[in-house]
């Protein structure tokens, strides 16, 4: 029986990126529909859980992407209305990337050391990647905070966070470079996940930092997000400072999505959201 996997993107144009991962991951056939919402998702839904018997169920499954992460929460929970006793399939949800991308990020910062008691800060982090970094920074221990150019966005990320995972995180408005460095005093980690294009932190700010142990950069397209990380640098030493780009801990990410898509189908009531993503990045780093 063949691997199906429906593919709901709130953008118009559904990820390419996703599509690929999702048949290198294992998918016999992939359905990509865009420009989904929680009011049109319903339909789909019942198609995906009506048809197959239930020892067939977990051949079918369901991702869930897209590039604003409140709309596809949304997708998610009209989704999970929809299951009842033996009528659903295994769902993975990816906005953005957010998920893999974070997860594959603070569990390389977390091999091999506690991040408990630690100050972490994630700068441009009111975006998805950003928002589930903090989360699973916090998960383990750390004491996170997050900036971005206006206070009222990244006061709304928190509040996101916290309704949703019950994590109290710090908003920092920060536009500048003097106050992004400002931002890190005291710090002992710093995740960039901002814009392709955007430096937002200088070298001198952090190689001049006495606190910071660990640095890490999501952003793979020059300028880098943090001057003097290199985009392979996968726990490099630098001024005292351990070092991760996005192509460092990237590897993990893609194998990370392949591995999660791989676990859709070997049962049909699987959610994989960000604790259960970072828990399978737990068990590959490294690796």
């Amino acid at each position: 029986m063949k691997k199906l996997l429906y593919q709901f993107d709130t953008d118009n144009h559904p990820s390419v990126f996703d599509n690929v991962v999702g048949y290198d991951g294992g998918a016999d056939h992939i359905s990509a529909y865009g420009g989904i919402t929680a009011a049109n998702v319903g339909a789909l839904v019942e198609g995906a859980i009506f048809t197959r018997s239930p020892k067939d169920k977990k051949n079918t499954a369901i991702f869930i992407g897209g590039s604003n992460m409140p709309l596809g929460e949304a997708v998610l929970a009209a989704t999970r209305a929809k299951f009842f006793a033996k009528f659903r399939v295994s769902v993975m949800f990816d906005c953005n990337g957010s998920n893999t991308t974070a997860a594959a990020a603070v569990a390389w910062l977390a091999h091999g050391r506690s991040l408990r008691g630690k100050r972490a800060v994630v700068l441009a982090g009111s975006g998805p990647v950003g928002q589930r970094a903090a989360l699973l920074l916090a998960r383990e221990g750390a004491q996170v905070a997050i900036t971005g150019r206006k206070q009222l966005i990244v006061q709304a990320a928190c509040d996101a966070i916290k309704a949703r995972f019950g994590i109290e995180v710090q908003a920092i408005e920060a536009p500048t470079h003097l106050e992004r460095s400002a931002a890190l005093t005291g710090a002992h980690i710093v995740l960039a996940t901002g814009a392709s294009g955007i430096t937002l932190l200088q070298a001198k700010d952090w190689q001049g930092n006495s606190s910071l142990e660990l640095i890490a950069d999501a952003n793979a397209s020059p300028p880098a997000g943090i001057e003097g990380v290199g985009l392979s640098d996968r726990g490099a030493s630098s001024h005292g400072k351990i070092l991760f780009g996005a192509l460092g801990f990237g590897s993990l990410k893609l194998a990370l999505h392949r591995a999660c898509v791989a676990r859709l189908f070997e049962q049909n009531d699987l959610l994989l959201d960000a604790e259960e993503i970072y828990g399978i990045a737990k068990g590959m780093v490294g690796q």
